[in-house]
């Protein structure tokens, strides 16, 4: 669907060398048993592990199919993975591990897929189950900014709260505007009041379905066409609260394409979904993002929305006293960009966070990103790490995410 070539190979029949050709691989591993490769994937494995090649041109990525039953969880996937890092290849995101066959560990490997493919127009290939969620409120962080507006987004369940994790992510189910749908409806020739099951208007309903750009696409068409089109796919965030909250926090950022347009996902949660409105969530768990034990330092690096996820760890380990977290964050101005700066300053005083390094990157004739600030704080750095501590990166996967590598 994004248009791009691919050559579809089992293990056996790719000599690893083969690797050192194409710019991307992507890897889809079971694990047989207690850890073992599967019979079409073991001689594979065995000419990688004793083979030297370099691979520092190769970017990849694993979805790994296991059963956490076994003592040894994707262990063959786990190898394979190991041994790319040595090699020198670089992983596009953290290896994805799924547990009998999970749907939404298989919907984020498909996220990512579309992320990096350049297209985010896909259907999931299996929905998510959402439950329905209240728009609290809706508070702009950056006004006055050169940037898109960030907003904080508070939604509370419709009803118990369920459980979840500090890194954990919430999967949104977004909606066209209304306006949007009846003009789009309108240009077709069907009224947008007309009723449906379930007592939707035809508007409703397909508010939340895949709409051509173009109506003529469909010109012609009768109502249960409409009504088939596939729906829209999940938006993914990361949680800025945890669940003694009671309420599901995020930070969204106005995302616009070429033409203009609002992003799907942002254009619903920013701008057209009203407070007091139903928002269809799920959250879904990220264990590869969760935090390490309370006692072990904790060294934060992220710049504009991605403060979600950090944030969130801040919060889950300020239940615990004794703590050691050092944040390191980067936007583009110190005027109008410091998100969260007071909670962040009380922290920082109340000594929950032992060290904030800001880097705001317009604020001066050069531009300072965080991974300057590593640099320039490389000392303390290595004897943070020599002290055990763990280093969770929130950001874009190009720019942040390869720079502070």
């Amino acid at each position: 669907d994004a248009g791009i070539v691919v050559d579809i190979r089992p293990l056996n029949a790719l000599n690893p060398a083969a690797l050192i050709t194409p710019r991307r691989a992507l890897f889809i591993l079971s694990t047989y048993g207690e850890g073992e490769a599967p019979d079409n994937a073991a001689h594979f494995e065995q000419r990688l592990l004793h083979g030297t090649l370099d691979l520092s041109a190769l970017e990849f990525a694993i979805l790994a199919l296991g059963d956490q039953q076994y003592r040894h969880f994707c262990g063959f996937a786990r190898r394979i993975d190991a041994r790319l890092h040595e090699l020198g290849a670089q992983p596009l995101f953290d290896r994805l591990e799924v547990d009998r066959a999970d749907p939404g560990t298989l919907r984020h490997w498909q996220h990512q897929l579309g992320h990096i493919s350049g297209r985010s127009d896909f259907s999931d290939w299996q929905p998510a189950p959402y439950q329905p969620w209240i728009l609290q409120s809706r508070v702009r962080l950056n006004p006055g900014s050169l940037g898109a507006a960030v907003h904080l987004l508070t939604l509370r369940p419709a009803g118990e709260t369920p459980c979840w994790q500090a890194g954990d992510i919430a999967e949104v189910g977004p909606r066209h505007a209304q306006a949007d749908v009846a003009h789009w409806l309108l240009q077709l020739g069907f009224d947008p009041a007309t009723p449906v099951d379930g007592g939707q208007t035809l508007a409703d309903a397909l508010a939340s379905r895949r709409l051509p750009l173009e109506p003529d696409a469909l010109h012609g068409c009768d109502l249960a066409t409409l009504l088939a089109l596939p729906p829209l796919p999940h938006r993914e965030y990361s949680i800025a609260s945890i669940p003694a909250e009671g309420q599901v926090q995020l930070l969204v950022r106005e995302a616009r394409h070429a033409d203009g347009r609002l992003g799907l996902g942002s254009g619903w949660l920013c701008q057209h979904a009203a407070p007091g409105c139903q928002i269809d969530l799920r959250i879904r768990r990220n264990p590869s993002f969760h935090g390490p034990d309370p006692q072990q330092p904790m060294i934060l690096i992220g710049n504009g929305t991605g403060l979600a996820g950090l944030r969130a760890h801040l919060r889950e380990r300020s239940c615990t006293t004794g703590s050691r977290n050092w944040l390191l964050f980067g936007e583009r101005s110190a005027a109008h960009d410091q998100l969260l700066n007071d909670e962040l300053n009380g922290w920082l005083q109340a000594g929950h966070l032992q060290r904030v390094d800001l880097a705001f990157s317009r604020d001066q004739p050069e531009k300072i990103y965080v991974q300057h600030l590593l640099r320039d704080a490389a000392d303390e750095l290595r004897q943070w790490i020599t002290n055990g501590a763990a280093i969770y990166v929130c950001g874009s996967l190009e720019g942040t995410g390869r720079e502070v590598e």
